[in-house]
């Protein structure tokens, strides 16, 4: 009787995974068949909810800083204590990257200019030297002198081509308005989403945990939750590492210029700091913007910037960043790159700040998952 009962159960169990597999191979057929209708419907869900998960990614950026402000604001009052919270908390995100964009679009805007001006007067001075200077005397100056470049022709066509551009801009002024004003009004429907998140967080946070085991089974429930609270906290954990991290690295970068006697130290810094929250690209680019600023007063000053942060990146790599994220979290610099290269390609430079925290709770996961099978057999 059991050995039937046995038989019946292990009968049951397999019939049981050959649907599983049969129903799940069949899924992936039709998705595969219908994969432009599924990235139409995908495409059309985040756009319509675009503001909404806007605001719960600036809900978990502001939580950062509003856990510690909370916790060491001294206001009895928890009415008013989690408001002051949200506001310092939003005063000090916005603030820091308000600061860095006064500071430095100014300024790049400047030294397009500068160096605008400079190739022009670069292409009179050439054409100057080519009426003057005795090539004869110079080496190869038989094959100096018989290339004829029309720099006047040049200099009108350089011209001509700035004022096209100017126009083009003009003609698409309109559609750059209404993304900007699009764009805006994402943002304040996001942030004032997220304010209202981080006010009743806990109690979002009961209500979610009372639909997961009200609706699903008590072991996919009990697993859902512990997904989340993973996923929270490799997300939180990096956040902090890695403002930590950006704030090393720029007063690294201010006080290795000052010593160096470099344009711009301050503003280079805070901006190297700022760029350094997107992993692994983002000090390329703080790198990249820094030499261009300090090319319009110097070349060579520009040149010694660009070795010095390759240095700086080299050793903070290499000795500040791992004890820094290390305790932290827990994932190898090649899943890193990977992180950020998929994410990047998927949401841009949101996708690059974003891939790092969701491939650490992936791993994390994955790794607990393992290790649990490994028990089990």
């Amino acid at each position: 009787m059991e050995n039937n009962v046995t038989d019946k159960t292990g009968i049951r169990k397999i019939t049981k995974w050959i649907i599983g597999v049969v129903t799940v191979c069949i899924l992936i057929y039709l998705a595969i068949r219908h994969l432009d209708m599924i990235a139409a419907g995908i495409s059309w869900f985040f756009r319509i909810t675009f503001p909404l998960l806007l605001g719960i990614i600036m809900a978990l950026i502001l939580n950062v800083p509003m856990r510690p402000i909370e916790k060491y604001l001294h206001i009895k009052k928890e009415q008013v204590k989690r408001p002051v919270a949200i506001v310092l908390s939003l005063v000090l995100v916005l603030g820091i990257f308000t600061g860095i964009a006064f500071l430095v679009i100014p300024e790049i805007a400047n030294a397009v200019q500068l160096i605008a001006q400079i190739v022009i007067s670069a292409i009179d001075q050439a054409a100057s030297w080519e009426e003057t200077v005795d090539f004869s005397r110079l080496p190869f100056g038989e094959y100096l002198k018989q290339i004829d470049i029309d720099w006047v022709q040049l200099k009108d066509n350089l011209e001509d081509w700035t004022l096209s551009r100017r126009d083009v801009l003009f003609r698409h002024a309109a559609g750059a308005v209404s993304s900007v004003t699009s764009g805006v009004i994402n943002f304040f429907i996001g942030l004032i989403f997220s304010i209202y998140v981080l006010a009743n967080k806990e109690k979002l946070k009961s209500q979610t945990r009372r639909l997961i085991r009200v609706w699903l089974p008590e072991k996919t429930g009990d697993t859902l939750v512990h997904v989340i609270s993973v996923c929270n906290r490799s997300f939180r954990n990096f956040i902090a590492g890695q403002a930590t991290e950006a704030v090393i690295l720029g007063t690294l970068c201010t006080i290795g210029m000052l010593i160096l006697r470099l344009p711009y130290a301050p503003m280079i810094g805070a901006l190297v700091g700022a760029t350094a929250l997107i992993p692994i690209v983002g000090a390329f680019i703080g790198t990249i913007v820094g030499a261009f600023l300090i090319l319009t007063v110097s070349p060579f000053q520009a040149l010694i910037f660009v070795v010095f942060l390759l240095i700086l990146q080299q050793l903070e790599g290499n000795l500040i960043y791992p004890k820094v994220m290390g305790a932290r979290i827990n994932l190898p610099a090649m899943w890193v790159f990977a992180a950020v290269t998929i994410g990047g390609n998927l949401a841009g430079a949101v996708g690059m700040l974003l891939g790092v925290p969701a491939a650490s709770a992936i791993y994390e996961l994955l790794k607990e998952a393992t290790e649990k099978r490994e028990s089990e057999q």
